[in-house]
């Protein structure tokens, strides 16, 4: 969250992984796509997601029975027929993630693709994903997964060159945030 540049005694500059992202599925060209939030707290980055893609946007209502459980409840918005693509700013168990494109299966999605910036990957989650209806789960490198095993299904993606070109904009004593239009504050 941007938020957390107010606990640092120095300055900071918050770095957005949309941009990996919409880069990635612009190039993929999937037709007719459907950005879905798998949660509300996901929302607003879905819906900037969706503005750059140029598509729709639907939500994954659900509830948590228990900790790391998620249950769905209902899917806010059009999916049947569409290619959904579900966004999130972290997997952890793949949970919220795997039951939410389950559910957009059953709602008549013709497939489902996902990506996430920071693949924590705990417990089951690497089998949750490989057993899932997700055809790929893209993922930015923020978390070193060279040492696991990973599915073919999940696709690492480098933030090198977002990386390179703050350092290069904060050296240059030029805006950062310029790299992000529209993304949410």
């Amino acid at each position: 969250a941007s938020q957390i540049q107010g606990f640092f005694q120095i300055p900071s500059d918050h770095l957005y992984s949309a941009i990996v992202f919409n880069d990635f599925f612009l190039k993929l060209g999937v037709s007719d796509p459907v950005v879905v939030s798998p949660d509300v707290g996901s929302i607003k980055m879905a819906r900037a997601f969706a503005k750059t893609l140029s598509c729709g946007l639907a939500i994954v209502d659900k509830r948590r029975p228990n900790p790391n459980q998620a249950e769905v409840l209902n899917i806010i918005g059009s999916i049947e027929g569409k290619i959904a693509i579900l966004r999130d700013d972290m997997v952890d168990t793949g949970g919220t993630l795997t039951e939410a494109a389950r559910a957009v299966v059953q709602g008549g999605a013709k497939q489902v693709y996902a990506c996430c910036t920071h693949a924590v990957l705990s417990g089951k989650a690497l089998e949750r994903i490989a057993q899932s209806p997700i055809e790929r789960l893209c993922v930015a490198d923020t978390i070193d997964l060279s040492t696991r095993d990973i599915p073919a299904k999940v696709q690492i993606i480098s933030t090198a060159h977002l990386f390179a070109e703050a350092i290069a904009r904060i050296a240059h004593e030029q805006s950062v945030s310029a790299l992000f239009p529209g993304e949410p504050d």
